[in-house]
């Protein structure tokens, strides 16, 4: 029988996020573990990250992310910063390279303990976001609930983080059940691969607020790549610039698009405490590339 697995609690802001470094163990991690993990006390998770050793030259780790349904991500900013935060203590680095499904995310101190994360480049067109149809601009496409001569919510912007978002611009964004609302729009049928989906108040040059259902996961404290999404589209349709501090409720994200095109996410984490799993839950080490 396999030896228990320790596992690490963090949050990102309030992004719930265990990490499993697995690097030199013979174990993998499958979407049954996943979702096995997630029911286990006090290892509860919006983001699991697992930590394999590099496949790729010049990179720290491999990462594999999976959602609390035990689905997959490509992309999690506030994982890859908790992930980063572990690597730097236990190193001395003070940056990192870490291979993902989304590509390779560079990670670096940023100060006062705080963490920066390079997310890449944003991508607006309909068929890399995915949609299931084309839009020539994505930053209002048709989409509306509610009566059609009086929309709850309509007209979204769209972007891909390595992941899909919708960002419905609201002027309250505490005004509406987004508990309700947001599992009727992450499997709208215009998202073939599913969407999460946010609810962006714009106040002002600088700053937004923003609440996320987020796909796999449902009602999050906070969502790394969605902030992503939302800052690059306020400052898109002219309704901020380039750099926005995005207040979500577990806390505040700084967020620039920078003029070569890369979205830098910075922020605090926060480790709660270590455990073990048991070593029944996981399944035979395979090929993680």
């Amino acid at each position: 029988m396999t030896d228990g697995v320790p596992f690490t609690k963090m949050n990102g802001i309030g992004n719930e996020i265990v990490v499993l470094d697995m690097r030199g163990r013979r174990e993998r991690v499958t979407a049954d573990a996943a979702r096995a993990i997630g029911q286990t006390p006090g290892a509860h998770f919006d983001q699991l990250m697992v930590v394999y050793d590099p496949v790729t030259p010049q990179t720290d780790a491999a990462m594999i992310i999976f959602n609390i349904d035990g689905s997959e991500s490509a992309a999690c900013g506030n994982g890859t910063r908790c992930v980063g935060r572990l690597m730097f203590d236990e190193s001395g680095k003070d940056r990192l390279t870490l291979q993902t499904r989304a590509g390779l995310l560079t990670v670096r101190e940023a100060g006062d303990g705080l963490v920066t994360v390079d997310m890449g480049r944003p991508e607006f067109a309909w068929d890399k976001i995915p949609l299931a149809e084309p839009f020539h601009d994505t930053r209002a496409i048709e989409l509306q609930i509610g009566p059609i001569d009086d929309p709850i919510l309509h007209s979204p912007s769209v972007a891909s983080m390595g992941n899909p978002h919708a960002i419905f611009w609201v002027d309250d964004a505490s005004a509406y059940d987004l508990g309700a609302i947001g599992p009727m729009l992450e499997h709208h049928p215009i998202f073939p691969e599913g969407a999460n989906i946010s609810l962006a108040q714009v106040t002002g040059p600088d700053s937004l607020i923003l609440r996320v259902w987020e796909r796999g996961a449902g009602l999050t404290r906070a969502c790394g790549s969605a902030a992503c999404a939302a800052a690059v589209s306020a400052a898109r349709t002219g309704r901020t610039g380039r750099t926005v501090r995005v207040s979500l409720p577990g806390g505040d994200l700084l967020i620039e698009w920078t003029d070569a095109d890369k979205v830098l996410m910075t922020g605090a984490t926060e480790l709660e405490h270590r455990g073990m799993l048991p070593g029944e839950i996981f399944a035979p080490r395979a090929a993680v590339a």
